[in-house]
């Protein structure tokens, strides 16, 4: 479910970035780029809210993850690829004067930090039995994302504070 949110903003800022190369009306371009940083924050707040229902329902039902050679190859290829692919979006971000583009980076990154959880709460509950690890270490993130979703619904900013 993580993956088709964001998906789904990756896809919307592909229409932002299209509607920038099929006009020269830099007001069409600002208002497709304040939608685009809107619904990006939508899907923040729509993380947030699976990764917390998610980790309760793992943590209730004391899940214990499945581990598998595939699982945590994926999940080491998601490491390893996330950070790169976030860091150039955000270089990117930069040039293109783009804060939409800087906060799908940013859900990019979120990206990481979820494979991150689950590599290190796979080899964790394989070598210690801590099957509670995954869970608790994705809810950790969730005041970050939810601080980058009402960011984005709002339209704001923070003060000296780059996308």
């Amino acid at each position: 479910m993580d993956s088709v949110i964001e998906c789904a903003a990756a896809a919307v800022l592909l229409w932002r970035l299209w509607v920038e190369t099929r006009t020269a009306d830099s007001e069409r371009v600002e208002a497709a780029e304040r939608r685009v940083r809107r619904f990006v924050g939508l899907t923040f707040l729509a993380l947030a809210a699976y990764v917390i229902a998610q980790g309760a329902l793992s943590l209730a039902l004391a899940s214990r993850p499945e581990t598998s050679r595939v699982g945590i190859g994926l999940a080491g290829a998601s490491l390893a690829i996330m950070p790169l692919l976030a860091w150039a979006k955000l270089r990117t971000a930069a040039r293109l004067h783009s804060k939409a583009l800087g906060a799908e980076a940013k859900e990019t990154l979120a990206c990481a930090y979820l494979s991150l959880a689950l590599l290190l709460g796979l080899v964790l509950n394989l070598a210690l039995g801590w099957w509670w690890a995954d869970p608790v270490a994705a809810l950790f993130m969730v005041p970050w994302l939810v601080w980058e979703g009402v960011e984005g619904v709002r339209g704001e900013e923070e003060a000296g504070r780059e996308g």
